[in-house]
Parts: C-alpha cells; structure tokens; sequence
C-alpha cells in the first residue's frame, strides 16, 4: 500500500474561508517544491483550535495510526495543536510511527537534521509543563487532604473540575489518567458525564 501525504488546514469561523485557502495554497506550494505530486488535504472550518475533537483532524490521525500517511504538513503549529502539550504529543506519536512532520510557517521539518534538535527541545519543554501540571495537582490534594477532605478513598471521583481542567490544558486521556493515577476508562466516563468529549480515547 502506499503512503500518502496529508495537509492539514484549519480557522476557527466560517468567515475566514480566505485565510484557509492561503494554508492550502502554502501548503500546496510546499509539495510542490519537495516533489509531492500527490496528497490528502483536511480541512477544519469554524473549528476552534481548543476544541478537543475536530472531524478532519480526527480522520486525519485514523489514517495515521492505520499506516495510511508517510508525512502530515500544516501551515503553523497554531493551526493543528491545541496547546504545546496536544502538538508536543501529537509529534511524539509521529516519531514512533515513522510520519515526518513540516509546519510550512515556522519552516520546521521534523525530518531534518535541525528538526529533530528542535523537536528535542519541544519534547523537554512539554514534559516539563506536564511535571508542573502534575506538581500543582499533587499540591492541591495534599492541601484537600490537610482541609480535611477525604481523596482517594472511594475512588468515585464525583468532582470533575480537575479532569475538566486538565482537558482544557490539552493534556490526552492517557496523560491525565497518570495526572490523577486512575484508569483512562475512568478519565473518559468522568468526562462523558459532563462533557462531549467527541473521540476522547
């Protein structure tokens, strides 16, 4: 089977539509001159960039993960992550996959021998901002705990503020399932109860 290239392109209302066309025009000038004669162009239109599930992005990583896609390009980080952490992630998953990765604006190749050092650099500062996320949550239970609040004991986990605001972090089910230290499946149904989290897991 062969791979293909995917663009991805995105703004965030319906009345940017010129905006997406000048991506998909960069875009497209970006294959051109690396010699990609043929590629899949996702676009998400009036899609906030903080929204947890987008339906081009999301098609677009099914053919990732099913080996579809030698190389993702977008315009600018700004247009396919949500925050550091969901882009850093998102990075990590096309290293260990074998994708390449070229934000056209920011003119990053993960590819190449300066892409890779950049990549590096961005890996350490999202796990860096992960180990803040995770020393702030170990400080607000051990000030619960010292308030007199009970954590941990039942394990039912009836406030959802915390996975609510490590979603809006950026953070993926499985990151704030070792946040919290409790299963994904329990990260995904506490978010199904008080948010559509679309393909969450």
């Amino acid at each position: 089977m062969d791979k293909k290239v995917a663009i991805y392109c995105r703004v965030s209302t319906n009345q940017q539509a010129s905006g997406l066309e000048a991506q998909v025009l960069a875009c497209k000038q970006y294959c051109e001159r690396s010699g990609f004669n043929e590629y899949l162009i996702f676009q998400d239109e009036g899609i906030s960039g903080v929204k947890t599930s987008r339906p081009k992005l999301d098609e677009m990583m099914k053919m990732v993960r099913a080996g579809e896609i030698s190389s993702v390009i977008t315009y600018s980080f700004s247009r396919f992550g949500r925050s550091t952490i969901h882009l850093i992630s998102s990075l990590e998953e096309f290293n260990k996959l074998g994708v390449t990765f070229v934000s056209v604006s920011e003119n990053l190749e993960t590819h190449t021998p300066i892409g890779k050092v950049i990549f590096q650099i961005l890996s350490s500062l999202a796990e860096f901002e992960r180990e803040q996320i995770r020393s702030r949550v170990k400080a607000g239970m051990v000030n619960a705990k010292l308030k007199g609040k009970v954590i941990g004991a039942k394990k039912k986990y009836t406030n959802p503020e915390l996975f609510l605001h490590l979603r809006k972090q950026g953070l993926s089910v499985r990151e704030i399932a070792n946040v919290i230290k409790c299963s994904p499946a329990t990260v995904v149904r506490v978010l199904k109860e008080h948010v559509s989290v679309g393909r969450a897991s």
